[in-house]
Formats: C-alpha cells, structure tokens, sequence
C-alpha cells in the first residue's frame, strides 16, 4: 500500500474517530423529565430575603407569610411589541411574562412562549425588588414579597407610559418603586424611601428572581448552559441546577449559597436554551451576588443587593437597576452591551470553548440572514464565503493530491523494482516526493480544516436564539430540528406519519437531506478513481453512507452546511485538477464503482463432455 493511500485512509479513520468522539462527548439531547418538583411548586411561599450588607444588621428568614392566592391579586397590565403580561402588586412582582413573537412549536396556533409564572401555578418564576432592613428597622417596615403596593401613576405599563407603586409602612417610612420598559425585553427600575420619621435608619435595595423547581424542559445536554449565569467584574460564571443543589450552607445568607462581591459591573440571573431572566445593577455601583437554593421548597434564587444607605429623617434616597427578561436575541443582547452598557452581555449566550470560531461565524451568518432574508440559503452563502477564506491553504493541498496522481505511474514502477523490499521501497518514494515537491500527508489538511468549523458552527446552530424555527424551502420548516421528512412514507408521499425525531426507525429511515449529505460525500470520491487495495477500496465505498446515517439526526441547517461544503469541495477539486492536466473521469468512475469484481487466484473447473 502507498504512502497515499496510507494518508486517505488515516484520514478516513480519523473523520469516523471524530464523529464517535462527538457522540460520546455530545449525546443527543434526552427526553425532558417530568419535574420532581411540581407538587411542591404549587405552595404558594416567599424566597428567602437577602440580608443587608455591611454596617446593618445581619437578618435572615423569610419575607412576609404566605401570600395571596393569584385570582385575589390586584394587577397592572403590561403590553409592549415584544411582551404582555401583568405586574402583580402583592410584592410588585413581575411573575406573568409572555413573549408576544415566539411560539411553543412551529405551529403557528401553538402556544406563545410564557417566561415568568406567579406563584399558584406549575412553576412558578418570577421577579421582585425590595429593601433589606438594617439598623432601626424590623423586616415588617420595609417592603417585601407580601407587601401589598398601590398604584400611584400609570395604570398600563408600556414603553410610552412608565408606572409608579407606592407603599406607606405607617413607620414614617414611604416607598416608591417606578418601572418603565423598553420596545423590547429591558424593565429599569428606580426604587426610593422618604424618611418623614425623627429617627435614623438604614437598608439595603435589592433585587430577586426566584425559580420553584427545576425548568421542565431542562435540555441537560454538555453542549449547552442553562441555569445560573452572571457577569462579575469580566468574569463569566455559570451553575448548573446541579452545581446549585450543590451549594454548601452559608451562615451569612442562612441558606446553601454562593456569594460573588462584584465592585464596578456585573449582572445575575437564569438562562434557559433561548430564554433569560437577569438582573443588572447600573454600571459602577457596587453589588453583592448570591445564587441560593432552599432544599426544602426546592427554590433557586438570585439576588443582587446593593450598598447599605443610610437614611436621615426628611431625607429620600434612591437606587437603580435593570431587568431583562426576554428572548437571547443576539442582535437586541448586543445593543445593550454596546449602547446601554450592560458589560459582555453577549457572552450570555453560550458561545463554547470555540468561541473565537463561533462569534465571528455567527456574526456573518446572521448578517447574510439580513441580507437575504432566509437562514438557510445565508448557511450556503456562509459556506462559500468560509471555503473561499480557506481556498489558499485548500488549493495546496489539492494541488497536491493533483500531483500525486501524476505521479501514479512512476510510483507503480518503484514498487515494481523495489518488490518486497520495504525499506528501499520508502527511501525511493521519499526522493520522488522530494523531487517533484510532493506533500503526500497534504491530502487530510482540508478535513483538519473542516473540523474545528463543523464543531463551531453545530453550536452556533443547536444554541442560537434565530435558528429555532428557522424555515428554508418546503418541508424544512425549523433549522435546528432533523429533517422531518422520512424514507418510510416516501418523505411524504403515502399518508402514513414518519417516525418519531429521535427513535431508532428515525435513525433508519432517513430524510431527504441526509440522503442528500450521502450521495454528495459519494459523488465527491467519483473525482478519483477506486483504490486497488480491497480493504480501502471496502472502507471508501461505505464511508459515505455510514455518515449518512450518523449524521442524519442533526441539525437540518448542519446537514445543509456539509452538503454546500462537499458539493464546493467538488467543484474546486475539479477545476485545480483539470488546472494541472488531470481531468477526472467522474462518470467512468461511477459506471466503474458498479461492476463486481472478477475474482482471482482461481479458477473454476470444466465441466466433463
């Protein structure tokens, strides 16, 4: 066997290790759970209260008694372009979020997508903010989960008319809380407290998103994040349900919690595979961060709790801060990083150890997505402009393989002379390969090449918000998602439904695009003749098929990719070839790949007359 030979089936081997190396480390997604934690969601309780910060009083426990049920609780309606929903005013809670432009499934009568729940539902998941009480003040004189707030102005909360809630502890004490929204999914948030008392206090604002249980449609999949995430001071952290669950007890925080002091900039909150809900202290105002959980109701809780004030009697003092809660919309994320300040907001979105790769991919994807206007061909655009980017080093290696096959008939004659002697036969190899300038491990550069971008790009496909439900022609209808079509009704010719995504007969009877990926891989080994040597020349014939079926549970969009990939590999391998005198016989190859071999070393015996 040659030495080129011996690099295209290394290469082989190398693409099927690759792959078994993705599904151990990158399982398909399991089924969501039912969650554990449904029963005990439905009790309607209060988060645990953060504790002022330094120069007050440590106090922990609980906020309030139980609350009201929610069919009793006064709300504020909140309609913007992108959310509806509604405020609750026991505790100023913001627990019922809906996204007005994303759908459960791709049916257009589905479900919209709900974010937040008040409590008394399944999961309840919700917002608030309040005061930590410090020197000269009890937990019952500020405001908390339970406090029932009136409403001082506004009576919709909209991008054009802000609201304002008031409450009276009949202490001296008079809190406002005013909230206004953005067109898209950013709540600011302005808390004050007037003295109007003889005495002086102190407290603490804070904020809260509290979460009962765990999301039912946890994905628990190694490639993805979701869970707790923040930004303190540049660094990213992220805590799975797990790690949380995790937590060692806190005396400070009198629960299992994990405590971060961020000095200048930061923000804390859950994200979910296409969801988040996180709080953001202004830039340059210094902020505790606790991620805690009760074991007991099974709440998982953040806070972010500002600095101590203290407050003189006549004085008011106010603080500030923000919420989005709404969908991971690279382009919205990043608007509020680069003009509203919000500190690697971007980097919310989990962009994985090839993030290098995965921004600046998914930067000219969603651009060529603007300017054609449909993410599937902007995946064929982006392909070509990727092959384009890696055609010098591509074009030496074709090259290469070009000038190996010129060399064919003066590598036959060296094995000739050489017979079995293995040694001679590679030093004679070596010096052609030195005379004529030959590479012969050049040939496995374009599949070096290709896999840190498959690997980039299948991330960018399985955790970006804009190719969920993203269509391209027919029957593709959501990018993300396998190909629903299916060889067992003749992809949809008989009535009969296709199997289950998922399902082993899933994985049998394939779609069109998977079938596709096959006969482009197979096509593009047609550009060379088959090997001679029978075990390479067994491997070669079932590589493109084997892929066919490991690949044809991914990602339609990926699929697509290798598709555009492999059909311009074959154009640019074409025309380098034809460049340098070497015009492959593509359809003499096929004819050929059809015909049995005639046996040898054999023969078989006459019949007697």
């Amino acid at each position: 066997m040659d030495d080129q030979n011996k690099n295209l089936i290394l290469a082989t081997a190398l693409s099927f290790l690759v792959i078994l190396a993705w599904f151990v480390l990158f399982p398909p997604p399991e089924p969501a759970p039912s969650d554990p934690n449904a029963p005990a969601a439905m009790t309607d309780t209060a988060p645990t209260s953060p504790t002022a910060t330094a120069g007050a009083t440590d106090l922990a426990g609980t906020i309030g008694g139980a609350a009201e049920t929610d069919a009793a609780t006064p709300r504020l309606s909140i309609e913007t372009p992108r959310l509806s929903g509604s405020i609750s005013l026991l505790g100023g809670r913001v627990d019922d979020l809906v996204l007005r432009n994303y759908r459960e499934t791709i049916d257009p009568e589905s479900d919209t997508v709900h974010l937040l729940s008040p409590t008394g539902t399944v999961a309840p998941y919700y917002t608030l903010h309040g005061w930590a009480p410090g020197a000269g003040l009890s937990p019952e004189q500020v405001p908390g989960a339970n406090t029932l707030w009136q409403v001082e102005s506004g009576t919709v909360l909209s991008p054009q008319s802000p609201v304002t809630l008031v409450w009276d502890n009949g202490a001296g004490l008079i809190f406002r809380r005013e909230i206004s929204i953005d067109a898209d999914y950013m709540f600011s948030v302005r808390q004050s407290a007037e003295n109007q008392s003889d005495a002086t206090v102190s407290l603490a604002p804070y904020g809260i998103i509290a979460r009962h249980g765990r999301p039912a449609d946890l994905k628990s999949f190694f490639i993805l994040h979701e869970g707790i995430i923040g930004m303190a001071d540049g660094t990213l952290s992220e805590l799975s349900y797990k790690d949380v669950e995790k937590l060692d007890f806190n005396p400070r925080e009198g629960a299992p919690a994990k405590v971060i002091q961020v000095a200048e900039s930061g923000w804390l909150g859950f994200t979910d595979h296409y969801w988040m809900t996180t709080l953001i202290p202004d830039s340059g105002t210094p902020f505790k961060a606790v991620t805690k959980y009760d074991p007991q109701r099974s709440i998982f809780q953040t806070e972010t709790v500002q600095a101590t004030l203290s407050l003189a009697p006549g004085a008011t003092v106010s603080a500030d801060s923000r919420l989005f809660a709404g969908a991971k919309e690279w382009a919205t994320i990043r608007r509020y990083q680069n003009e509203e300040n919000v500190d690697r907001f971007v980097d919310s979105i989990d962009w994985g150890w090839f993030f290098f790769l995965t921004k600046p991919i998914f930067a000219a994807l969603h651009w060529l997505n603007l300017m054609i206007g449909n993410m599937g061909w902007a995946i064929i655009a982006l392909t070509l402009l990727i092959k384009a980017l890696v055609l010098p080093l591509a074009y030496k290696s074709y090259v290469s393989m070009a000038k190996m096959k010129e060399l064919q008939p003066q590598m036959e004659k060296i094995k000739e002379i050489a017979g079995d002697d293995r040694q001679k036969l590679q030093q004679e190899m070596m010096a052609l390969y030195k005379k004529e300038k030959v590479n012969p491990a050049a040939g496995c550069l374009p599949i070096l090449l290709q896999i840190p971008i498959f690997f980039s790009l299948y991330k960018v496909i399985f955790v970006t918000l804009e190719l969920r439900h993203a269509p391209w022609i027919g029957w593709i209808r959501d990018l993300s998602a396998p190909d629903p079509s299916s060889i067992m009704n003749l992809w949809g010719v008989f009535p009969w439904a296709a199997p289950e995504p998922g399902s082993i007969l899933a994985l049998i009877f394939i779609g069109i695009l998977p079938l596709g990926l096959g006969i482009s891989m197979w096509l593009q080994q047609k550009l060379n003749p088959s090997p001679t040597d029978p075990t390479q020349k067994m491997i070669f014939a079932w590589m493109p098929w084997v892929f066919m079926f490991m690949l044809g549970s991914f990602a339609s969009g990926l699929v697509l990719y290798w598709i555009a990939n492999n059909m311009i590999t074959f154009g640019q391998q074409y025309a380098i070839m034809r460049t340098h005198g070497h015009k492959p016989n593509v359809f003499g190859n096929i004819i050929s790949s059809f015909k049995r071999d005639k046996p040898t070393g054999s023969t078989r015996p006459e019949k007697k007359k």
